[in-house]
Formats: structure tokens, C-alpha cells, sequence
């Protein structure tokens, strides 16, 4: 019978790594036998197995190694084998077979030496330059004619998320959605983790949908902005309009937040704050110019956040400021995603899960929405990072701003 012997390291017992290899194993219709396996003794230390992998079929065992890989399980005899690189015969076209990468970090092994693989993200294909040795996650549109890509799993390996030594926030939260557990201890959890980020000097980045303005919590958000704790924030056209038509007319979608009555007319306020704005050229030349004089992206200019507002086909204007070009959309988010540490999405289906699509997994997530399923989906696309924690996003908001109250954030707004 095919067989093939990997093997395993790190906190493979209590980070369920181990568990999940050998569940794999079964359900994907293969045997193992444990071989080896040494369990650390205290919490730090790293554990050790091999584990011999046997299958029907040559076909299956590859699909089996190829499925355990992505959990750190790396066969034996592969691992002096270099990469097989084959050249892109068309622009944004990969070769047959190329290695399709999820968002862990991920080595490819080039001329004997391993090299990290930059920008780590799910769905993308690895490009490898021989020249100066680096290899890079790259998407689809990106590909150009000639670049050597990684084709198959030979010569790669992942490092999968393990619990962190010592535990850090959410380590409790076994569930990726919170429904049952308190959430004034989830909420302290996280404002606990974002003053740390900002005291490494770590960027936050936030991911918001316009139910931040019509529920009143864009309020919080101001707050946020303001205390340093948002560095880059990610929305579409809606959150910008609904919260400019608020500066310019008190109201949300035509009623007013603090009367909560429709104003006469009011429909068409969305449309005549898209209009200002237009006409002022953009949403920075509309802060300079005093038109819009307090608001979420009054804040975002003043304060130096970078903000991504990226179109859909349901857009009204939209908005200058707004790429309706997705691929473009895509890249600067890409771009502005690099190198923060912290993700807060909150009230967003498509922009949460087109944001987790782009993140390394090493990036802390929190999805906050009063549907579950949106967490549910973020899981499934891959962004198994994420903590959910379902309520809706006003009350959050406001009992987070209170807890990042008790302690300055430690960092100015950079």
C-alpha cells in the first residue's frame, strides 16, 4: 500500500495540531500509525511525532499529504527537495498545478535554502525570484509572462497557528463565535489586545459596514480615531456617504439619530451629500475646505488614517474617493493591510470577508455583527484567526471605548 512518513513539531497537543492531522487522515480514507512521539513537560515545551501515512491509491496519499501539510505535517523524505519553479506562459495565467497558498506563514525551498514566503495570503500562487532570492504571494491579475511559480507541494512547508506561550488574549474563546459567553469579558479581552498593539507600536486596522452610522455608534468610532487606536480603515461607499450626509444634515438614510422621525425629504440627503462631495473633488478637499466639519472620515483626514473605500455594483455616485475598479480595490487593500497587527470588522459582510481573504493568519481578527453567519463565513473562506462575538455593534462599541478609557492607548496616532 502507498505510504509515506511525515512529521510534526511544535504545541501540537494542546493547540489540537495533532488531532487534527490524524482526523484528517481518517476522514479523508487513509490509515496512520504513530511511529514517534515525544510530549513536551512544561508549556514550553515544543512536542515531536511521526507519523506513517498510508492510502489505496498514490493519488489519495498526495491528496492526504498535501491536506495534512497545511497543519505543519511535513513528509520526511521531502525535506531536502528544492521547489519545482515553472514558468507563467501568459499574463495572469499560473502554470498547470501550481501550489495554491493558504494565508500561514509558508518556506519554499530554492538552490538548497528555504526561503519565507512574503505577503502570506489564501488563494494566491508563489513567485520566486532567482536573482534575489525571495518568494512572494501573488494574486491572479499579477502574474506576468515568465515568472517562475511554484508548482506542487514538494520543497514547501507551513507553519500552523499555535496557542501562544504565555496565553494571550481569546485564548479562552474555544468557539470562533461567541453567543453564550459574557461579553463584557470578550469586550475587555480586546480592548486589553488593542492597547497592547498600540504599545508595540502595532497598526489597527478596521473593517466597517454603514451600520455603524445609522445605529449611532460611528460616535465610538470618532473616539477610536481620535485615541489612536485606528490606523487604516476599510469600508465601501455607504459608510462614507451615511456618515457625511450625518455631518452635513443630521440625519442617516433621511431620519435623524437623535429624534429617530424621517425628515421631510429626508430620502434625498444621501444624494445631495454625495453631490457636495463630488463637488468639492474628494473627501480630504471637503474636510480642508470645511464643508464636512466632524464625522468618521473628518476624523480619518485630521488624524492622518489611511482609508480604503472600495465600490459595488449597488453604489450610488458613488462617491470620488471610491475605487469601483475591484482588482484596484483589491491591491490597495493589500497594500494598507501590510503590516498591521490587529483587525477589528464590525457590521460588514463582504467587506469583512474580502479583508480576511487578504490577511496572514498571524493577524488577531474580531468580527463583531449581530448575524452569525458572517463569522461563519469568514471561517469558512479560510480566516480561521477570527473570534466572533455576536451583538450588535452600538452597545460594543460603546463598552470597548470605556475599557480603552481606563488606560491610555500608550501611542500617539501615527
Amino acid at each position: 500500500m502507498p505510504h509515506s512518513v511525515v512529521q510534526i513539531s511544535g504545541h501540537i497537543i494542546d493547540s489540537l495540531i495533532l488531532p487534527k492531522v490524524l482526523d484528517l487522515i481518517i476522514s479523508l480514507g487513509a490509515e496512520f500509525e504513530i511511529l514517534e512521539i515525544q510530549v513536551g513537560h512544561r508549556r514550553s515545551d515544543r512536542s515531536h511525532a511521526r507519523i506513517q501515512v498510508e492510502a489505496p491509491t498514490p493519488a489519495l496519499l498526495e491528496r492526504v499529504l498535501a491536506k495534512i501539510k497545511e497543519h505543519g505535517a511535513l513528509p520526511v523524505d521531502e525535506g531536502e527537495e528544492s521547489a519545482e519553479l515553472q514558468p507563467a506562459a501568459a499574463d495572469g495565467i499560473f502554470p498547470d498545478h501550481f501550489y495554491a497558498t493558504t494565508n500561514l506563514t509558508t518556506w519554499v525551498r530554492v538552490n538548497d535554502k528555504w526561503i519565507e514566503v512574503e505577503f502570506p495570503e489564501m488563494d494566491c500562487g508563489i513567485r520566486v525570484d532567482l536573482k534575489s532570492m525571495r518568494a512572494e504571494c501573488i494574486p491572479f491579475h499579477r502574474v506576468k509572462q515568465g515568472d517562475l511559480i511554484v508548482v506542487g507541494h514538494r520543497g514547501t512547508k507551513i507553519q500552523p497557528i499555535e496557542r501562544q506561550v504565555p496565553r494571550e488574549g481569546f485564548e479562552f474563546m474555544s468557539s470562533p463565535v461567541s453567543t453564550e459567553q459574557p461579553k463584557g469579558l470578550l469586550i475587555r479581552e480586546i480592548a486589553e489586545t488593542m492597547k497592547k498593539v498600540r504599545r508595540d507600536n502595532g497598526r489597527i486596522l478596521v473593517v466597517a459596514g454603514p451600520g455603524l452610522v445609522h445605529t449611532g455608534a460611528a460616535q465610538y468610532l470618532v473616539k477610536l480615531i481620535e485615541r489612536g487606536y485606528v490606523q487604516v480603515l476599510f469600508a465601501g461607499n455607504g459608510l462614507a456617504v451615511h456618515d457625511i450626509e450625518t455631518a452635513l444634515y443630521d440625519t442617516s438614510l433621511g431620519v435623524y439619530l437623535d429624534k429617530k422621525i424621517r425628515a421631510s425629504e429626508g430620502h434625498e440627503h444621501h444624494l445631495w451629500a454625495i453631490n457636495a462631495v463630488r463637488g468639492a473633488g474628494g473627501i480630504k478637499q471637503a474636510v480642508e475646505t470645511g464643508l464636512v466639519q466632524c464625522g468618521i472620515f473628518y476624523s480619518c483626514v485630521k488624524y492622518g488614517v489611511d482609508f480604503v473605500l472600495a465600490g459595488s455594483i449597488r453604489d450610488d455616485g458613488p462617491l470620488p474617493d471610491v475605487i469601483t475598479d475591484t482588482l484596484e480595490a483589491q491591491d490597495r487593500m493589500r497594500e494598507k493591510a501590510r503590516g498591521v497587527s490587529f483587525a477589528l470588522m464590525m457590521a460588514t459582510t463582504l467587506h469583512a470577508i474580502a479583508t480576511g481573504n487578504l490577511l496572514p493568519a498571524t493577524v488577531k481578527t474580531v468580527c463583531v455583527d449581530i448575524n452569525p453567519a458572517v463569522v461563519t463565513k469568514l471561517t469558512d473562506r479560510g480566516t480561521f484567526q477570527a473570534i466572533g462575538l455576536v451583538t450588535d455593534v452600538e452597545p460594543f462599541l460603546r463598552a470597548l471605548c470605556q475599557h480603552l478609557d481606563e488606560q491610555s492607548a500608550g501611542a500617539a496616532p501615527s
